[in-house]
């Protein structure tokens, strides 16, 4: 390994672990030693670092409040490295790292509150896609439609949550300061997030929606869609609601192609 390969690794190693092998390497004065050299450089990465997270959980900084959050990105810093070329993506195991932290785990709204945020970040984030027009399912004969399936826009992301973190994560980004208290259910509810144009936009699902949005995830057909839903409605009624379903999320931007 060459002389500056050396130097880049240790002074890579004393900004992610505090590995003291670089100091060697640096010359300080009486004015400005070598630690006080270090630590602009070691410090200053997990300050920008903290501030990304800061950026992509707007809401949860602003529920911690500047201490409380700067804590936590304080430990989650030193317990994840960055992997990314962007910085952009940095904090993507922060709703993981909350849920299994003791001292954050006993309060399960700031888990579901991170990859409530997180999964907005990847649904406005997410490659684009054409969706299709309405009038598309008019060109499939009758006897085609047990087969078909569908292919959803990218960025659909789908979350079953306890807590109320949508109303909760809308008080906290509504630039108001009134506040919605945390309030949990025996039942989750299921959501759907998706962007259309620059716009994200989520609601929640009915278990019926929720269950033919699932079935189209996993590559589902028309057919099966239906005969999951014949328990929620019955023979009579399940093909009109499906087809419902589907109309509705066409209409949304959310299909973005048949096959």
């Amino acid at each position: 390994m060459t002389t500056l390969a050396l130097l880049q690794e240790d002074f890579q190693a004393f900004m992610l672990r505090g590995a003291p092998d670089i100091e060697s390497q640096v010359v300080g004065t009486a004015r400005v030693p070598v630690a006080t050299r270090l630590a602009i450089y070691g410090e200053g990465y997990g300050s920008r670092l903290i501030e990304v997270l800061e950026s992509n959980y707007p809401a949860l900084a602003r529920l911690l409040g500047p201490e409380d959050f700067a804590a936590l990105g304080l430990a989650y810093v030193r317990a994840h490295d960055s992997h990314f070329r962007s910085v952009r993506y940095y904090g993507n195991e922060l709703a993981d790292f909350l849920a299994a932290e003791p001292q954050y785990a006993e309060v399960p709204v700031l888990s579901e509150l991170a990859r409530w945020e997180w999964a907005m970040t990847e649904a406005f984030d997410a490659a684009d896609a054409v969706p299709i027009d309405p009038g598309a399912f008019a060109s499939v004969p009758p006897e085609h439609w047990s087969g078909l399936r569908f292919e959803l826009h990218p960025s659909v992301r789908r979350l079953a949550l306890y807590w109320n973190v949508p109303q909760i994560w809308k008080a906290l980004t509504g630039g108001g300061e009134e506040r919605v208290p945390p309030a949990v259910e025996r039942q989750p509810t299921v959501w759907m997030l998706w962007r259309q144009d620059l716009q994200t936009y989520f609601r929640s699902l009915q278990a019926a929606e929720a269950t033919a949005l699932d079935i189209v995830r996993g590559g589902g057909s028309f057919g099966g869609i239906c005969a999951a839903l014949v328990a929620h409605f019955g023979e009579e009624e399940t093909p009109l609601r499906a087809a419902g379903y589907l109309r509705g999320w066409t209409e949304a931007g959310l299909i973005s192609s048949l096959r």
